[in-house]
């Protein structure tokens, strides 16, 4: 069934509240100083500590196109209810609390709560002090939930009041959630070119999101600081420079059940003549998913240039026909089934544990990640009607009988 806006068991705005929290906390991270760390749901929606220990506590409110902020706005006070109880709990005038409203809506024209944007001048002699203004407005109000706020407000003193008042900063028409991601690419990925900033950013969000569960859940309750979005940012970025090619499916299973017995791609028919053990055979499984899925992913981002791949399969079917001559050298017509197998598996572990040390046989210079090239060599030993590379030394003879119990 459809839900509609006016669907009272809706939790749609709910859920976009949660999803813009994190966005947000984000978004300025990349903004503050790199020493500064955030906590979402402790004292407020967010929680930002400088590394002088100074806390800012944020509340967000996410609203519909055209929302006003006005004196009595329940959105504003019940921040105020939250605020006052922190600001109360930590010494009143003596903390070191700072208190932010972000809204996607807008201060009316007229409201007091203009005086608490960012940048206003300091009030001449002549203007009500903030105190009075809210004073003034509070006593103007019906409301049970505000006269509940006023009560609370009204237990400090006028200093007090005034102290209060002037920790607060109202961030008006922040940004919407859809708008955080061109924000972030536009305006703190101007190092990385532009046709990748949206895969770096899909990359950071994934991660961004991971650290969030892991705080949320307490598995790692430590704040999340700057430094490590910057770091991780740039690590992507490293990852999308010429030498390069971002590594996505390190530790990627596939879907449904590995089972290697009833596995019918020639590859692993490859491995099995040559006799290599069922977890060898899974985790083989593993990089030719992998790297194939990792190439799917290249291809889909643009970042391999025409002819690439095919050159390097080239290089790595030459390598072992090289490698294969001199470990079947001494091999004869009649040569036991033992001998062939043993022989098989010299170049397979050849392939699989000393390919890697050759920067000669990496896609691009700075892929080192074993499961491409492992991977790659599945590939090639897949391929039909007759695989590019093989272990036994008489399998192409053996390929008919292969193919009929693979079929």
């Amino acid at each position: 069934m459809k839900v509609t806006k006016t669907d009272k068991y809706s939790a749609s705005e709910q859920g976009l509240g949660y999803i813009y929290q994190a966005r947000l906390a984000l978004l300025r991270l990349l903004q503050l100083p790199e020493d500064t760390a955030v906590f979402l749901e402790k004292d407020d929606d967010l929680d930002f500590v400088d590394s002088a220990d100074g806390k800012s506590l944020a509340s967000l409110k996410h609203k519909a196109v055209g929302d006003k902020l006005t004196d009595l706005s329940p959105d504003f006070w019940k921040s105020v209810n939250i605020w006052l109880e922190r600001y109360k709990r930590d010494g009143r005038s003596a903390s070191n609390l700072q208190f932010f409203l972000f809204t996607t809506g807008t201060v009316s024209t007229g409201s007091f709560l203009a005086r608490l944007l960012p940048d206003q001048p300091i009030a001449s002699g002549d203007l009500a002090t903030l105190t009075e203004l809210a004073n003034a407005s509070l006593a103007n109000s019906k409301s049970q939930l505000i006269a509940s706020i006023a009560k609370a407000f009204n237990e400090l003193s006028d200093p007090e009041k005034q102290d209060f008042l002037e920790r607060i900063v109202i961030f008006d028409s922040s940004p919407r959630i859809g708008d955080i991601p061109s924000i972030i690419r536009d305006k703190h990925m101007r190092s990385i070119r532009r046709e990748h900033r949206e895969f770096v950013f899909e990359r950071l969000e994934g991660w961004w999101t991971d650290a969030v569960i892991m705080q949320l859940t307490r598995a790692h309750a430590e704040g999340i600081f700057g430094y490590e979005v910057s770091d991780k940012l740039s690590n992507f970025a490293e990852e999308y420079k010429t030498d390069n090619l971002p590594i996505t499916f390190r530790g990627k299973q596939p879907a449904g059940e590995i089972d290697i017995t009833a596995d019918p791609r020639l590859f692993v028919a490859q491995l099995r003549e040559i006799g290599l053990s069922s977890s060898r055979i899974r985790s083989a499984v593993l990089d030719y998913y992998r790297a194939f899925e990792q190439r799917s992913a290249w291809a889909r981002e643009n970042l391999l240039v025409s002819g690439e791949v095919e050159e390097y399969e080239d290089r790595l079917a030459d390598e072992w026909s090289r490698y294969k001559d001199v470990v079947f050298e001494k091999l004869a017509g009649d040569s036991a089934e033992s001998a062939l197998r043993e022989a098989g598996a010299t170049l397979y572990n050849w392939a699989e544990f000393e390919t890697g040390k050759l920067e000669s046989l990496r896609i691009r210079a700075r892929v080192s990640e074993p499961y491409v090239l492992r991977g790659s060599f599945h590939i090639l030993a897949d391929a039909t009607p007759e695989p590019k590379v093989y272990w036994h030394p008489r399998f192409l003879d053996r390929l008919a009988r292969v193919l009929g119990v693979a079929s």
